[in-house]
């Protein structure tokens, strides 16, 4: 059984890298980005607690979104230690392109079944991860 979870798995993060190649985003990278549009101001260590990351991996992400120039670091008003993320405008709009992609991305996914078969796919997955 692991062998067909780990089969699947590849043959849909393919998809994603290939339908995200131009953008040069990774699926973590798109959540957080999506994560920090949704919840302008939340804090590095709510992305990580949130996306279930570990600190460096989350650093990692938002040291080459402030790079690029999706994101920008502030300083708290009420925590010094905390540094709230903000989306800029060019991280909106790869955001918004790569919402593009996901729907690309998912109708692919989803082609390959009904329905029912989706909402019972998600709800079996989730019992593992859960």
């Amino acid at each position: 059984m692991g062998f067909h979870i780990r089969l699947a798995h590849a043959a849909v993060y393919r998809h994603f890298t290939e339908t995200f190649a131009d953008l040069d985003l990774t699926q973590k990278q798109v959540s957080a980005l999506w994560l920090a549009a949704d919840h302008p101001g939340i804090a590095q260590t709510g992305v990580a607690r949130r996306m279930r990351m570990d600190r460096a991996t989350t650093v990692a992400i938002v040291n080459r979104f402030e790079t690029k120039g999706y994101l920008v670091r502030r300083k708290s008003r009420t925590d010094g230690r905390k540094q709230p993320l903000h989306p800029t405008r060019p991280g909106r709009r790869t955001l918004a392109m790569a919402k593009r992609a996901i729907t690309h991305h998912e109708q692919w996914f989803k082609s390959r079944f009904t329905e029912r078969e989706v909402a019972q796919l998600i709800e079996l997955r989730t019992r593992i991860h859960e």
